[in-house]
């Protein structure tokens, strides 16, 4: 056999040899597709995830954000009150209470900004014909606007409304009359009774007005004692409406509006800080307990007794 016989099997054998590898890389490549496949589901999966929190956190937080913030409240509109002794003309004191003009008490206030009083007691001594006997509170009432209870002047509006009732639901009250007052800030009601007592028959009045977020309390209260004549029913509520509109237009003008007394719509403008001591309990610093209080301070008057059964009346309403 030649040389060149000897090598031709061989020649021969080298193509399925290479056929063999190559179907080995097919083989392999084929395995290692699937296997590339799930890592670039699995790195597809894990991005879109990441956007997905990443989206929470995104504008969807910032409209919860938005939902939980608290409302905002209108600043109240009136931020100080005037002195309570004050806020009447010596004129209009003269008429009211002739013999205690000069003799006003102001009533203990914690906080002068939100509450104020303040009473004057007349008695005109006739001798034997008999007196006669006035005595007058005046009591304001400021409310300030807070998150947790409201705007300033809603709440002065709802004291107000209690006030009024409260006046003409009076225990033993006879006669009972009220009325709307005209040009006393943003409403007024004067309401008017007689009552009963040991000393003499009293004529009690109530005026109750509000001023955008301030509330002011009038008690004017007569009587004709030892025999003297009861005064006119319908003199005294003149006299105590006359003295709701001065004290209106002096909150007014202790805040720097000049609005008058036919000022105040309930609107408010001012920046305010909530007073707590006139939104939590604003019942103890009104016109009964102030003018228990005055009634108290005011029974060293020549007229004690008169004045402490006039003070009883007054505190009922």
């Amino acid at each position: 056999m030649s040389e060149g016989t000897m090598h031709q099997p061989a020649l021969r054998d080298q193509p399925d040899h290479q056929r063999a590898k190559r179907l080995h890389r097919v083989l392999v490549c084929a395995a290692a597709v699937p296997v590339m496949l799930i890592a670039a589901g699995c790195s597809s999966d894990s991005g879109s995830g990441d956007a997905a929190g990443k989206d929470t956190t995104g504008p969807g937080a910032t409209t919860s954000a938005d939902a939980t913030a608290a409302p905002t409240v209108q600043a109240a509109a009136y931020q100080k009150l005037p002195e309570p002794c004050a806020v009447l003309s010596k004129k209009t004191l003269t008429e009211l209470v002739p013999e205690g003009a000069k003799s006003g008490k102001e009533g203990t206030s914690s906080d002068t900004a939100s509450r104020g009083s303040c009473s004057w007691t007349s008695l005109d001594n006739n001798g034997v014909k008999g007196s006669q006997f006035r005595w007058l509170n005046v009591s304001l009432l400021r409310f300030d606007s807070s998150q947790t209870q409201g705007e300033g002047d809603k709440l002065a509006a709802s004291y107000y409304a209690k006030q009024v009732q409260e006046a003409q639901s009076v225990t033993g009250a006879k006669n009972t009359k009220s009325e709307p007052v005209a040009g006393a800030g943003a409403e007024a009601t004067a309401v008017r009774y007689d009552l009963k007592k040991k000393e003499g028959a009293f004529k009690q009045q109530t005026v109750v007005a509000r001023v955008e977020n301030v509330v002011v309390t009038i008690d004017y209260n007569g009587a004709g004692l030892a025999g003297e004549k009861a005064p006119n029913a319908d003199t005294l509520t003149k006299a105590a409406e006359k003295a709701v509109k001065e004290a209106v237009a002096a909150v007014t003008s202790a805040n720097g509006t000049g609005g008058g007394a036919g000022s105040g719509s309930g609107s408010g403008g001012a920046s305010s800080t909530p007073s707590k001591s006139a939104s939590k309990s604003p019942a103890k610093s009104a016109s009964p307990s102030a003018s228990k209080s005055a009634a108290k301070s005011d029974a060293k008057a020549p007229a004690a007794t008169a004045s402490s059964s006039a003070s009883s009346a007054a505190d009922k309403s």
